[in-house]
This record gives C-alpha cells, sequence and structure tokens, in this order.
C-alpha cells in the first residue's frame, strides 16, 4: 500500500465535482461532472446518469459544456443546456443516449429553461433590447454600430458581480411549441424575468420579478420581488404577493391552487433569516409556515468545493410536505415541513447538503452533499425509512492518497455571552511534540457560514504545516436571527472581539499550536476584517487579504451592493457619515500596520472592486510596509471558487509561500 502525501494546490486539476442531480420517471438520476482540461485551463461539464442502487454510471452527453439536465415529463428524453460555437441553447438527448439534438437557436442564448407538464412545450428566458433603436442597429450590423457610442445608464447601479457592466438587455420569457417549433414571446418591459414556473395543468407560466406597482420606483434600490403569473396564449401579467418580500426561490403547489417561497422582509437587510411562506394565487398576502422556526432556510454555507449554487426551489412531497436546505450549527441538511407546521431534518451528520431532488413517488430523496474528508458525491435516502445509499464515487481513487486534517468543532463562550462556534485543522504531518504555526481563517458575507466540510483551500494550506482555525462570529448565518443580525452597526466591534476570543481559545485549547506565529487571511468580508485585525492588532506575523473592502467611503459608489452593503453593515452613506465610514475603514489605520500584508484581488471583481485593493496597496507602500499586491485579469469575486484553474492555484501557492517567508515554520517540506 502506497504511503500517502500531502495535499498539494495543484491538486485541484484532479477533483470531479458532482452537481445537479434530477431523478427521471423511470428512477434514473441525471447529474452533471466538472472537471478541469489543465492544458486549456478550463473547466469542462458533461451529464451522467446513474441508478438508484448506484450502478451503472456513464456518460449520457459528450459535450464539453453541458448542464442544466431536465428530464421530459415521460422520462423519454433529457434537455439540458450546451455552449457549443459561443451560444449557449437548449439540446436533447434521448434516455437511452446517441446523438444530441439542438432544440434552439436564439440570437443570444438561453439563460434557463423548463419543460410543460405535458411535455409538448418548453419555457425558456433569453435576453432582449427593449430598445428598438438599439436593437435595430444590434440586428443589422451584430453589434458594431453599438461599440461606435458610448454607454448610457439612468438607473443607480449600471453592474453586478459576474456579469459586469449592464448591457441594456432584459431577461423575458418564450414559449417554443415542439411540434410546431412556434416561438411565442410571453413578456416585455423594462424588467428581468427569471425561474420559470409551469402550473400544473399546463395553463400559466409563472415568474419571479421585480416591477414595482409605483412606476417611478427605483428598481435598483427596491429589495422586494414578486411572483407573476401569464397565460401561455399570451396576455397581461397577474402579481400574486404583495412586494412585502425578497423571495429567492419558489414553486407551484401540486394542486395549481397556491404558492410555496423561500423569502424575508429584510427588516435587517441582508442579516434576514428567510422563511418558508404560502401564498393562494387569489391572495397576495403570504403566510409563513415555518412559525417560530430559528434556522436559517437554504444553504448559505461557504466552500470552494462546489460547482453550482445550492438548489432547488421548495419541493413539494407525496403527501403535501415541502422539502427544503436549512443552514444550521455549521451543517447544511434536507428539512421536512408537514402540513400542520411541525418539521425534521432529513439527514444529518457533518456535511454540506448543496442540492437534492425527490422521485415523484417520494420514496427516494438524492441529495449532493460534502462531508468531512472528501468533496461533494451522491447519496440516495429513503424519507420514511431512513437509510443513506451512495450512489457516485468520483473522487475516491485521488482522496485515497492524501493525507488529509479532519477539523475538529469546538464552542466558546464570547465576553458578552454568545456562543460561537469554530474548528481547528491540526498539520497532518504534524509530529509528537511539535508546535504548529497558526494561522485564523475569516469567511465572506458577513452573513454566510463555514461547515467543517472539505476545503481545498484549507487542506492544501493545513498541508504546509500549518494549524488552521476558523470561527463563525456573530453575523454569520445558522445561529438563528439574532446572532446573524449582531454585527450590523457594529462592524469591528463584536465580529472583531468574537474572532480574537476564537484565536484564544484554539491558543488555550491545542498544545500544537505555536502561539509566537501567528497568521491571518481571508476573502470578501474576510479580507476586510483581515485588514482591520492587522489595523488594530500587532499578534500577527504575516496576513493575506484576498477580495478586499478597504474604504467605505469609495465602496459606496462602486460596488454592486455598495449602497445596500454600506448603508446596512456600517450604517451610513459617504455625504451624511462620511467621518463614520471613514473611520470604520481600515485604510484609515493603515499606519498601525506591522504584519507583512499580501493584497490578492481580481480584476473584474464588481462586488469588492479592485480599487480597494489598489488603494490599500499605495498606503502600505507609500509608508515604507511590507506588502505585495496579485491582480488576475479577467477575474470576478469568485476567482477562488470558479476562477480560471491556474489563478485559484496560483493564489493557494501565493498564500503557502507567503506565510512560508513570514512565519518561518517547520513541518512539511516547501520552497
Amino acid at each position: 500500500m502506497s504511503q500517502k502525501r500531502a495535499v498539494l494546490p495543484a491538486d485541484l486539476y484532479q477533483y470531479q465535482w458532482i452537481s445537479d442531480p434530477v431523478i427521471g420517471p423511470a428512477g434514473t438520476v441525471a447529474y452533471v461532472l466538472k472537471t478541469i482540461d489543465a492544458q486549456k485551463n478550463d473547466y469542462f461539464t458533461h451529464i451522467r446518469t446513474v441508478s438508484l442502487e448506484g450502478v451503472d454510471d456513464k456518460a449520457l452527453t459528450a459535450g464539453n459544456k453541458d448542464m442544466a439536465p431536465a428530464w421530459s415529463p415521460d422520462g423519454s428524453m433529457l434537455a439540458f443546456l450546451r455552449i457549443h460555437e459561443g451560444s449557449k441553447q437548449i439540446w436533447t438527448i434521448s434516455a437511452e443516449g446517441g446523438d444530441a439534438r439542438q432544440l434552439t437557436h436564439v440570437k443570444r442564448g438561453v439563460d434557463g429553461f423548463v419543460w410543460s407538464p405535458d411535455g409538448r412545450r418548453v419555457a425558456y428566458l433569453t435576453q432582449v433590447s427593449e430598445d428598438a433603436e438599439r436593437e435595430a442597429l444590434m440586428l443589422e450590423e451584430d453589434g458594431r454600430q453599438e461599440a461606435l457610442k458610448g454607454r448610457s445608464y439612468t438607473r443607480t447601479v449600471p453592474k453586478t458581480e459576474g456579469s459586469g457592466l449592464w448591457n441594456g438587455l432584459y431577461s423575458h420569457l418564450f414559449v417554443l411549441d415542439l411540434a410546431t417549433e412556434q416561438m411565442t414571446r410571453l413578456t416585455s418591459g423594462h424588467f428581468d424575468v427569471s425561474q420559470p414556473c409551469w402550473s400544473p395543468d399546463g395553463s400559466m407560466i409563472a415568474f419571479l420579478a421585480k416591477k414595482p406597482e409605483n412606476v417611478s420606483a427605483d428598481p435598483d434600490l427596491v429589495a422586494f420581488n414578486d411572483i407573476f403569473t401569464v397565460r401561455t396564449e399570451g396576455g397581461s401579467m397577474r402579481r400574486h404577493t404583495n412586494s412585502s418580500l425578497s423571495i429567492s426561490q419558489f414553486t407551484f403547489a401540486p394542486d395549481g391552487c397556491s404558492f410555496a417561497l423561500i423569502g424575508n422582509d429584510r427588516i435587517w437587510g441582508s442579516g434576514m433569516q428567510n422563511r418558508l411562506y404560502t401564498v393562494p394565487l387569489d391572495n397576495s398576502n403570504p403566510a409563513v409556515i415555518t412559525g417560530d422556526m430559528d434556522i436559517q432556510i437554504g444553504n448559505f454555507a461557504l466552500s470552494d468545493m462546489k460547482s453550482a449554487a445550492a438548489s432547488p426551489a421548495p419541493v413539494y412531497g407525496s403527501d403535501g410536505e415541502l422539502y427544503v436546505l436549512g443552514t444550521h450549527h455549521g451543517t447544511v441538511q434536507v428539512y421536512r415541513f408537514l402540513p400542520d407546521g411541525s418539521y425534521e431534518a432529513v439527514t444529518e451528520g457533518e456535511q454540506d447538503v448543496y442540492q437534492f431532488t425527490l422521485s415523484a413517488n417520494g420514496q427516494s430523496l438524492v441529495i449532493a452533499a460534502a462531508q468531512t474528508a472528501a468533496p461533494g458525491e451522491l447519496y440516495r435516502l429513503d424519507p420514511a425509512a431512513g437509510g443513506v445509499r451512495k450512489l457516485t464515487d468520483r473522487n475516491a481513487e485521488m482522496m485515497g492518497q492524501l493525507e488529509i486534517s479532519i477539523p475538529e468543532p469546538f464552542w466558546y463562550e464570547t465576553e458578552d455571552g454568545l456562543s460561537v462556534q469554530a474548528w481547528i485543522m491540526k498539520p497532518p504531518q504534524l509530529q509528537p511534540g511539535d508546535k504548529a504555526p497558526l494561522i485564523l481563517q475569516i469567511h465572506g458575507g458577513p452573513h454566510a457560514m463555514y461547515t467543517g466540510a472539505y476545503s481545498h483551500e484549507m487542506q492544501s494550506l493545513a498541508a504546509q504545516g500549518y494549524a488552521i482555525v476558523f470561527t463563525n462570529p456573530r453575523g454569520s448565518f445558522g445561529y438563528g436571527q439574532d446572532f446573524a443580525k449582531a454585527c450590523r452597526g457594529d462592524f469591528g466591534g463584536g465580529d472583531y472581539r468574537d474572532m480574537m476570543q476564537g484565536l484564544d481559545e484554539a491558543l488555550r485549547r491545542f498544545d500544537f499550536v505555536d502561539s509566537t506565529r501567528l497568521g491571518v487571511t481571508g476573502g470578501s468580508y474576510g479580507g476586510l476584517m483581515t485588514n482591520w485585525i492587522v489595523s488594530h492588532s500587532d499578534r500577527f506575523q504575516a496576513a493575506v487579504t484576498q477580495r478586499c473592502i478597504s474604504n467605505w467611503l469609495s465602496f459606496y459608489g462602486m460596488s454592486d451592493i455598495g449602497i445596500s452593503y454600506t448603508e446596512g453593515i456600517v450604517g451610513g452613506n459617504p455625504w451624511d457619515d462620511h467621518e463614520l465610514l471613514w473611520h470604520q475603514s481600515p485604510l484609515a489605520h493603515v499606519k498601525n500596520i506591522k504584519a507583512p500584508l499580501l493584497i490578492i484581488h481580481g480584476e473584474q471583481d464588481m462586488r469588492c472592486p479592485i480599487e480597494q485593493a489598489d488603494q490599500l496597496y499605495v498606503a502600505l507602500k507609500r509608508l515604507g510596509k511590507e506588502t505585495m499586491l496579485i491582480r488576475y485579469p479577467n477575474s470576478n469575486h469568485s476567482l477562488l471558487k470558479t476562477g480560471k484553474p491556474s489563478y485559484r492555484v496560483d493564489v493557494l501557492e501565493q498564500v503557502n509561500q507567503w506565510f512560508s517567508r513570514y512565519l518561518e515554520k517547520g513541518g512539511a517540506e516547501h520552497e
């Protein structure tokens, strides 16, 4: 038996990521497998199928950019999105395999689609222009004339993280009749449509849109969206909610008379927990069905090992029960809500369940979940009888070669009486009696949550000989509403103390930690807190800040969430609260920074714009501080999760080298 080795940053190229499971009528599970082509420095995805018994795992599609599988209602074929020759279109393939057929040829590609209940039509979303003159130019000159003019904006926030500056287009709803190939447009206007959902009888399609009833209201400053329907033969839109909630996901009830939805009223802004609601088609007042449940509905766990967004919308079971994901105490599980309001977790253990699908008869629940010792795989459960069967094991061979560190959870009490959850990772190659440098790792959000699930970022750091402590300080989801909102208006206060107390608790509890060699790192809000910590404490010998905030005054107008985030987290704006925002900016305290600080940022980051890194770097250099700036081209805020593979590997290697240079560690060999 070969000896296991330490995890390396370049091991990223070997992982296989699983997402988007869907159970077909015949009981076959289709899912997306994502891998990396190192030569092309790109991600490839194709669709595979596996039985509910975990056998006959095989490729169904042969494309390199296939995604979003959806079984036809009769299970005879699978529809999916494929990027081919630069365009994302709907394709179909027989359930038995064979050649795929392109179903749509939409000018700007398809953003999402859903089968009609009878399988004869497909509803899809694509981007269109509501400016006839602009559209005529684009149609005539294929966009070349557009480039000769400046971009004009009148909206408040003409940018979005992940897609960049607004292109002047809106996402709208179309229906394709498969027999006649006739395309019908169902929506139009200066708003975006998302998440189309057919009514059970196929007579209408529901969707989410932000379309304020007050036409003078600024949509970019309105937090609430609504559920609308439109008849499939066309006609006017009908609003079914009362603009009182920020709705993230929804679904039709099986009888077609109501909706179940996940949303919140944003009383505490981004720190407001979601709740589960129902609303009848003929009554726009949503009713809460989660009662006093103090669990965050949805998946808010952060990880660099998830290849797709959490899903799905609420799922109805065969007896009227509802299944949703829930974030609670360092894990994400599937929860079942009964019509009487009672609920229970139907999964358990140290895991991050990021997606699930339920069979039509309600007897099989398939989850995509990451465990502590491995990336995500598919598992099958019987919601009634229990029992778990592993359906895929795509990473088994690789993981069998690696010596990893299993995070050890612990809790500690803060000075003001809060209970905070944390984990520590011991370097896997640490010899008895040796001591390891300790790195404090800080998550983003702040309204997110760490779990103990497998993280390549942390494993590759621990493999270099570092102990890692990571916490869920106040502001994190998963510990109740009061805990989640506790950092708002108190940035750099209780959250800062929670992190430092977590560090102290780790130093007290674990004798393998060297208190004289400390590092700190984090991304996004974690980068902000890294900046704040090293400008308010001299305990750390090295620091790495990623995708950070350094100056609230400029962040307000530069970020795609600058207005809501600054007003919510800090509590002010630049013209009325200049002194407050400046005082709460790490840049204001840059003279106090003693720790060598590595700054890592993506140049296309719209969430925490690159100027935040530039300002901090210039100030540190002007003051003669030890620092280095690394900028990654064509990279956004998700650099470490979905960025170019070579960039992701380079980030981890740069972090390892920086800490190695300044913490003078022992342990595993290093350059």
